[in-house]
């Protein structure tokens, strides 16, 4: 049931009608009611009846969740400035909306969930074609769980032209479906067929580019490839998330839905994080697989940590974050040695870094600084993606891009999407990527690729 103090929604949308009649101009109204506890999946499930545009984000460190429900405002660009566009777009929406909220809880309110593509200028064809270049979503209805407690958003854009009873009949119907509605049970298709695309060529492209580091080019590039399955009939979406929530504890969990296509996946690696000015990001670079038992686990981690290609990568990506935080935060703190990160399949070496955002500065400044880290593109920065748009064999569309969300209260986080798949009914293509420098071997960056791919495969019943 909801729980709320404020004024009823039948009187909050017939203000907003009158308001919308005497200006001529659309009212976005934003409700926040506490509710009783709501389980996630249950509610992504049951949004299922209601609309195709679905959201989920999942945090790796703390108890909270979002699921988002239909698109009351999209937030779109195309450019190289489409960062500072999605900021310019969202404090306009800020200015204007009436927030009926009492509760103040961070992901409540006015949220805007959503991703961007990985390469502005990399053609956004097949088989990309449901996701923009760059896309923020304010949900008509986000449920937000924090622990125990259990939050319902409602987002709507009032025109002078609308009927009242007709609008909060629509609202309540919508309610009543997303929390009461009936589940089916969820279950993943069968895996029927799965095939690497181009192996070899792929392979050749990391040779040739061992070369062109060694001629001077650049110092290091990110290299992906692609992986296809087929199922024995259409996925559902609730059952790969349960999946990926039961088996990946320590990853940002995400969905976006585009007209019944899903990007999905389960990422270790954020990008930003800011809560009440405070920033946090991570360096995440360089792999081992997990150990069969804890005394191989620990060795393989020590392999990790002494390993001269893993740390370089892994240096790359601390200088670089500690460059672009510096130019808008203080306090910037960063250890001098990194740690290994375990998570079910694979192991990682980890910094963490942590500073206060400077006023003026926001979340959305901080990812367009860091985007795309050495981790996902390389290095120089724009060498490297220009390599990657030239070479690699795959579109990547919005894998290996920042997906996240924020709030109206300057809370929000942002996530690197890989170890990720795009799923299209019946079929999936799932990525994985890795850092390329002078002395890598084609066949391990291969190996270390299929290892990397191991997390969404296992969720889908692969193999």
């Amino acid at each position: 049931m909801l729980h709320t103090k404020i004024p009823q929604i039948e009187e909050i949308v017939e203000e907003a009608i009158n308001q919308a009649s005497l200006s001529g101009e659309p009212q976005f109204i934003s409700i926040v009611n506490q509710i009783d506890y709501t389980d996630s999946i249950a509610f992504l499930d049951r949004a299922s009846k209601i609309d195709q545009h679905r959201l989920f984000w999942r945090s790796a460190d703390e108890e909270f969740t979002l699921v988002g429900v239909g698109s009351t405002k999209k937030i779109l660009s195309a450019n190289a400035h489409r960062f500072n566009e999605i900021e310019a777009v969202w404090n306009e929406i800020q200015q204007e909306a009436d927030v009926y909220d009492i509760l103040h809880e961070k992901g409540t309110g006015l949220v805007s969930i959503g991703g961007f593509s990985f390469d502005t200028a990399q053609e956004n064809g097949k088989p990309w074609e449901g996701f923009p270049d760059s896309q923020m979503t304010i949900p008509m209805y986000l449920l937000t769980n924090k622990g125990d407690h259990s939050f319902l958003t409602t987002n709507i854009l009032i025109l002078e032209e609308d009927h009242k009873q007709q609008i909060v009949h629509q609202i309540k119907r919508d309610h009543e479906q997303l929390l009461f509605g009936e589940r089916e049970e969820l279950k993943l298709p069968k895996c029927i067929g799965r095939s690497d695309v181009e192996p070899e060529k792929w392979k050749a492209i990391v040779e040739e580019a061992t070369s062109d580091i060694k001629d001077k080019e650049l110092e290091k590039v990110v290299l992906a490839r692609e992986v296809r399955i087929t199922f024995s009939e259409d996925v559902e979406l609730a059952a790969v998330i349960e999946k990926l929530c039961e088996t990946q504890t320590n990853s940002y969990i995400f969905t976006f839905e585009s007209d019944g296509d899903y990007f999905v996946g389960a990422t270790p690696e954020r990008l930003a994080k800011v809560d009440n000015q405070g920033l946090v990001s991570t360096c995440l670079a360089g792999t081992i697989p997990r150990g069969t038992d804890v005394d191989e686990d620990r060795k393989l981690g020590e392999q990790l940590l002494n390993d001269p290609k893993n740390r370089q990568e892994h240096e790359f990506v601390v200088q670089m974050i500690r460059e672009a935080v510096e130019a808008c935060c203080y306090n910037v703190t960063i250890p001098e040695e990194p740690i290994v990160y375990p998570l079910r399949n694979l192991q990682h070496l980890y910094t963490p870094v942590t500073a206060t955002l400077e006023k003026g500065y926001t979340l959305l400044d901080v990812v367009a600084r860091l985007h795309p880290t050495p981790a996902l593109g390389g290095l120089p920065q724009q060498t490297s993606v220009d390599y990657i748009r030239k070479r690699e064999i795959l579109n990547r569309g919005w894998y290996a891009g920042p997906i996240g969300w924020f709030d109206g209260k300057n809370n929000g986080e942002f996530a690197v999407a890989i170890r990720s798949a795009l799923i299209k009914k019946k079929a999936a293509s799932l990525f994985a990527g890795c850092g390329v420098v002078e002395d890598s071997d084609p066949e391990a960056e291969f190996a270390e690729t299929a290892v990397k791919l191991k997390p969404m495969l296992s969720a889908l019943g692969g193999y």
